[in-house]
């Protein structure tokens, strides 16, 4: 197994959803020492922050209730903030994913101000399997990984407010945003698993770890 020696310290934040078995062998693949931490007081520590997430949206924020503010905090004060699949989702200002119908739209971090919207009726949901990445903009992320395939599970996708927030975007019937960042870009996120996505995952793990290094 080609494991890089640890160049950042990462907490992976534990809120009760997402893969988080294989996100830490991922990042730790990439060179990271990985801490799984369900206390927002571990982030000051850390060089990074990985939020994931699998399922509902609402349910997410509710989970991650108790990690909202500081989230906010760290990301606000420069430090990196990467959500992946779900995690990315809950970056954005609202989903359309609320728990009930006509229930309106469900609150997100609104660290990415945008949307998230549900694909329409003519594609079939969720989106899933392998699909090309197009980077749109230069960003640390992305460096090696344009025109290459990610793996997609997901019904949702974002809509950000400022075109410049999307960094590559992907065709399924449309072309959405499969990697967004802030304006500052300390906070990102792939819609895609990077952890599920062979090659093309874990480098950009590793493009992400080094990011951190950097901002150190």
């Amino acid at each position: 197994m080609n494991v890089r020696q640890t160049a950042a310290d990462v907490v992976v934040v534990d809120y009760g959803l997402g893969n988080l078995r294989s996100v830490t062998r991922g990042l730790e693949r990439a060179g990271a020492s990985v801490t799984l931490s369900e206390d927002p007081a571990d982030f000051d520590a850390a060089d990074g922050i990985v939020l994931p997430g699998v399922g509902a949206f609402s349910e997410g924020m509710d989970n991650a209730g108790p990690f909202r503010d500081a989230l906010v905090e760290q990301a606000e004060a420069g430090k990196p903030l990467f959500g992946i699949c779900l995690g990315m989702q809950m970056l954005l200002t609202t989903s359309e994913e609320a728990d009930h119908a006509g229930q309106g739209d469900a609150e997100g971090l609104d660290l990415v101000p945008g949307k998230n919207v549900r694909f329409s009726r003519d594609q079939t949901v969720p989106h899933m399997g392998w699909n090309e990445l197009h980077v749109e903009r230069d960003h640390p992320l992305v460096e090696g990984v344009d025109g290459e395939h990610a793996y997609f599970v997901h019904s949702y996708y974002a809509v950000p407010d400022d075109e410049e927030s999307v960094v590559a975007t992907t065709d399924y019937g449309v072309d959405f945003a499969s990697i967004v960042a802030n304006e500052a870009g300390n906070v990102f996120g792939t819609q895609f698993h990077p952890e599920k996505s062979g090659e093309t995952g874990l480098r950009i793990l590793r493009n992400y770890v080094d990011y951190c290094v950097d901002q150190r």
